[in-house]
């Protein structure tokens, strides 16, 4: 599926936003404490490693790609009026 780029940018900030503290800084990287409930439900490997990256599962591949094309994914006009009759 091909995705929004707006869409990602949005989200991207909005969680950027999410974890800001003192006015406005933000880390690069995502908050431990979701990454190890992330962990925890077992959707990506260990994040508390020396490596810069993290494995995700097959189940945290198959939900996260199932949310991103929710959430990012460019619809078509017929999509979209199929998604409004239900």
């Amino acid at each position: 599926m091909e995705y929004d780029d707006k869409l990602i940018e949005d989200a991207v900030l909005a969680l950027l936003t999410t974890f800001s503290f003192d006015g406005g800084n933000a880390w690069k990287g995502f908050d431990f404490e979701v990454m190890n409930r992330l962990h925890e439900h077992g959707f990506i490997s260990d994040p508390v490693n020396r490596n810069k990256s993290i494995w995700l599962t097959e189940e945290g591949l198959e939900r996260g790609r199932r949310i991103a094309d929710q959430l990012f994914g460019v619809r078509t006009e017929v999509e979209h009026a199929s998604n409004a009759d239900t």
